[in-house]
């Protein structure tokens, strides 16, 4: 894939850009081990400082960043702003817990008195240059869930964004440098997919971060564990969405399209299988399809559009092999499954809900990147339970039900890294975020997010001798 922006919304390629040179990835490694060496040193409040600083220059260019996103990967523009102001809300979270979480911590003296310590300690250490491999569908975000708390916690960031949103990979080294941060403290690696493996297994660099498919997921899993170098990987999600008799049915209905359709349905994170108890399925499934049915599709420049393109021509051509599969074999639309009418330019795929999935479809297994929606009749919480776990996959789930019984189940038994009950799922920065199975491992975020690329050094003192 070419280095390139391409507007999504018609397929005009605006901006082309020549990948790194062999030369200059080397002058880049080395000014990011340089400036680990010093920066590592710096305490919590010059952090925080910059950190700051930072948050206040992207809430200033909140809007002009904003329409570059959205430009490079056709997100609506209301969302990209959404987006923007995600990540000054997470800088500022950070700057501000990041000594709290990194703190000492300190056993009871009991605990370790039998090991000779007169005091024992835990203290949390930078590790270095860390590789962030970032996706393209919230091509702000996903860097700054990363670059925040490693930041905080002294480490440097080397960027390896998707290459259709180089513009937003520019903009991010820029915004670090320019807030302060010293120079190869943040860099952005304009390179091709296949100049990972070589930076990867480079000494300097010391970890690696992964948002993005399961099969480069695998890939860089696989180099750093042949390095014993540590990774977080969050992969890809086909999040259950369950209803259950008690659940209010209209909010459930109406939070559905908004759970389903964030980002044009190109979400990790977003609901794609829809579990409903066969009490409430028929007033589920009218109000849902019709609310659905009801989302305007158009230029994510315009404040009105609802759904915008989806990224790429391959990523629709993907998602309509999926469900003519399901076509094929028997599934029905409820609405869409279809180009819609009067787009003879861009990527964009009709809102869509289909019924009678069975597990014969691709896309029972397969993760649908894409406003299309797979609704499943079920007769119990056991039958629910059970289809929400046939999938490869386990990053978060719904759960819309007012019966206290229901929730102590699912948080007991659904394998997913999250369990939102009444709501959507979302990411916050003072939460941990991440899944199981196939969607990955390790956690962003919270206190296990700034901690995942720390030295966690024990400290131990014997007994003063005089």
């Amino acid at each position: 894939m070419p280095i390139a922006t391409v507007n999504p919304a018609d397929g005009k390629t605006l901006r082309t850009f020549d990948p790194l040179s062999d030369e200059e990835i080397e002058r880049r490694l080395a000014a990011a081990d340089a400036a680990f060496r010093t920066y590592r040193t710096t305490g919590f409040e010059e952090r925080a400082r910059l950190l700051n600083a930072a948050a206040d220059k992207l809430e200033r260019e909140a809007d002009d960043i904003a329409r570059t996103m959205t430009t490079e990967m056709g997100k609506p523009l209301a969302a990209a702003k959404a987006e923007a102001a995600k990540c000054v809300k997470a800088m500022r979270w950070y700057a501000a817990h990041a000594e709290r979480l990194l703190a000492d911590e300190r056993p009871d003296e009991d605990d370790v008195r039998d090991s000779g310590a007169e005091s024992a300690k835990v203290h949390y250490r930078p590790l270095g240059p860390v590789l962030a491999v970032m996706p393209w569908n919230f091509p702000l975000w996903q860097v700054v869930r990363f670059a925040a708390p490693a930041l905080m916690a002294g480490n440097v960031g080397l960027l390896k964004h998707a290459s259709n949103v180089p513009q937003t990979a520019l903009y991010l080294e820029d915004l670090f440098r320019s807030a302060g941060f010293p120079e190869g403290c943040f860099q952005t690696l304009l390179v091709p997919s296949g100049a990972i493996e070589g930076i990867l297994r480079d000494d300097r660099v010391v970890a690696a971060t992964l948002t993005g498919s399961e099969p480069a997921g695998r890939s860089v899993a696989s180099i750093a564990g042949d390095e014993i170098k540590p990774t977080v990987l969050e992969l890809g999600g086909s999040d259950p969405y369950l209803v259950m008799p008690s659940a209010d049915v209209d909010a459930a209905a109406r939070t559905a399209v908004t759970a389903r359709v964030q980002n044009n349905g190109q979400s990790c994170i977003a609901a794609k299988r829809f579990i409903v108890h066969e009490d409430v399925y028929e007033e589920f499934a009218g109000k849902f399809t019709d609310g659905m049915r009801a989302l305007r599709v158009g230029d994510p420049m315009e404040d009105s559009t609802d759904v915008g393109p989806l990224s790429s021509e391959q990523g629709r051509a993907d998602l309509e092999e999926l469900v003519d599969d399901a076509l094929r074999k028997g599934a029905e639309p409820l609405c869409g499954a279809q180009r819609p009418e009067g787009f003879d330019h861009g990527w964009y795929y009709a809102p869509t809900v289909l019924t009678d999935v069975t597990d014969t479809m691709r896309i029972h297994r397969e993760e649908a990147f894409g406003p299309v929606a797979t609704l499943y009749r079920v007769p119990d919480l056991d039958a629910a339970v059970e289809l929400a776990n046939d999938t490869p996959f386990g990053l978060s789930s719904n759960l819309w039900t007012h019966d206290e019984s229901d929730v102590e189940r699912c948080v007991r038994d659904l394998e997913a890294g999250g369990v939102f009950v009444n709501g959507m799922t979302a990411s916050h920065p003072a939460l941990p975020f991440g899944g199981v199975k196939r969607s990955g491992y390790g956690r962003e975020l919270a206190a296990e997010g700034i901690r995942a690329f720390c030295n966690v050094t024990t400290v131990w003192r014997g007994p003063a001798r005089h």
